[in-house]
């Protein structure tokens, strides 16, 4: 047993970086699949806005650590040998996808029915009208929430701890583990979380108060 000084702060601070890769990932691929999710659920085809459905039901009515207890420990009894990496990654993806993708989808009804009505009377495609009158309507509206659900990206790789993943939450149990100092080892890991999420929280409140002075106007 050692006591907590700065190489265990080292040790913890060092594991940031694999926590914010983790989320860089979850949050690029998530962002694509929210997309695909999004336009899925205002799709005109019934089947597809039923299987989009069917999606974000199952990703957003399961918790997280079950998705990723599924992943990691299903994926060998299908025969596929995935390590944390991979399984995190994974599992991260396809719950932000969910969520996302229901956040871009009521920004994209937001839209005025008028601006619909228009598009249709320019006789433009389906993937037309979303190109270029929809979507670029529907970002405005979209990127203070998607900011601040990225804060719910970071906090949620500390789950990723469960499966053996060494982000900021893993390292402060490996640490805890040796030192016996669990308050001053998780006041540090509460920290380093704050000092990553405070700042995104900041500049998703600032964006949305942005976005109301200018629809006042």
């Amino acid at each position: 047993m050692r006591t907590f000084g700065m190489p265990e702060f080292w040790f913890i601070l060092e594991a940031a970086k694999w926590t914010l890769a983790l989320s860089a990932i979850a949050f690029f691929f998530g962002a694509l699949g929210g997309l695909v999710v999004a336009l899925s659920r205002v799709s005109p085809v019934a089947g597809v806005r039923g299987a989009a459905t069917a999606f974000v039901q199952v990703f957003q009515g399961t918790p997280l650590l079950l998705q990723l207890f599924l992943i990691f420990f299903g994926a060998p009894i299908l025969g596929l040998d995935i390590n944390p990496w991979i399984a995190a990654g994974i599992a991260l993806s396809l719950n932000t996808a969910a969520f996302l993708g229901e956040i871009w989808r009521g920004c994209i009804q937001a839209i005025p029915r008028g601006q619909w009505e228009a598009a249709e009377a320019l006789n433009l495609s389906y993937v037309s009208r979303m190109r270029d009158v929809v979507l670029p309507q529907a970002w405005k509206i979209a990127v203070p929430p998607t900011v601040g659900y990225l804060v719910q990206v970071i906090k949620g790789t500390s789950l990723a701890a469960i499966i053996g993943f060494t982000e900021i939450t893993r390292a402060g149990q490996i640490i805890n583990n040796a030192t016996f100092q669990p308050l001053i080892v998780f006041s540090v890991v509460a920290a380093i979380y704050f000092v990553l999420c405070w700042p995104l929280s900041l500049l998703a409140g600032h964006m949305e108060r942005r976005l109301a002075v200018a629809n006042a106007r």
